[in-house]
């Protein structure tokens, strides 16, 4: 199975911009189903530091995001994105985490889910956004069998 599976690591955001320019070539060559993007914002954030580049790191952000829909759409593929979160210690109570890359990346999304730990190795995975399914928590665990369902731990 794993000889189905084509990695390319990222180096900096030019030449992540550049890898999802050429999956256009890839998917069509090599039949893909799925992509997947981990942690899409990492290079832009280590890379346009400050208020002053927040602008220019957005629409680059934005491109390879549209890349990315267009890919899905010309292909029909599943394009998977994760991202990170960061924490705001203003908030008073609730989930002090938010969605780091703003709205750039909140709106190019179809479906938003928020993974994270909860009690006793278990995990909740929340649907935050999505056009037709309704908000909703799921609890698994990932046990040496794969992913399981799991009772609810909050």
């Amino acid at each position: 199975m794993l000889n189905n599976v084509i990695i390319a690591r990222a180096y900096n955001s030019d030449h992540q911009s550049f890898l999802i320019d050429n999956l256009f070539k890839i998917c069509s060559e090599e039949n893909v189903k799925l992509v997947v993007v981990d942690s899409m914002i990492s290079h832009f954030r280590g890379e346009y530091i400050g208020r002053e580049n927040l602008a220019e790191r957005q629409q680059k952000l934005n491109q390879c995001l549209h890349k990315l829909l267009r890919l899905a759409e010309i292909y029909n593929i599943a394009v998977v994105v994760t991202n990170q979160v960061q924490a705001n210690p203003a908030q008073g109570f609730g989930d002090p985490n938010r969605p780091a890359g703003g709205h750039v990346l909140a709106h190019a999304c179809t479906h938003r889910v928020y993974i994270r730990k909860a009690k006793a190795g278990t995990r909740v995975a929340t649907v935050i956004d999505s056009p037709y399914i309704p908000e909703s928590k799921e609890y698994f665990m990932i046990t040496e069998k794969g992913i399981e369902d799991a009772p609810s731990t909050d």
